[in-house]
């Protein structure tokens, strides 16, 4: 197999796995409708470069961190299927992280879209 035809195998891959997630996991129906959300208000408002930049990111940071905890969660399931408290410390740090993540993005959609939708700036 040619190293282009394995590359884009790869690529197979990755988008069967966000398929998976998306459809395996009640989160990522949240994340992908709050992505919708704001993707159509960046549009709406006409947001900057820079604006548009900053909410990828956060969107993306979001996405990410619920991916890497939805796979921590189930590979811990699977090595340790019973209670165990390291395993309960492991999933709640990647649950924060997602937390943090969440928090990060409302926090950077505030700044962008309040003053779009009162129509002012905002000095932070």
């Amino acid at each position: 197999m040619s190293y282009l035809k394995k590359r884009l195998r790869s690529f197979g891959f990755a988008f069967a796995g966000i398929i998976a997630f998306v459809r395996s996991e009640p989160h990522a129906l949240l994340h992908f409708i709050a992505t919708i959300i704001v993707v159509a208000a960046g549009c709406y408002f006409h947001v900057t470069a820079m604006q548009w930049i900053a909410l990828l990111m956060v969107i993306g940071m979001v996405w990410i961190t619920e991916m890497l905890n939805t796979v921590l969660e189930k590979v811990m399931d699977h090595v340790a299927p019973d209670y165990h408290p390291r395993v309960k410390w492991i999933k709640d740090v990647a649950a924060g992280a997602v937390l943090i993540a969440a928090i990060i993005a409302l926090a950077v959609g505030a700044i962008i879209f309040i003053p779009l939708i009162i129509g002012h700036e905002i000095c932070i």
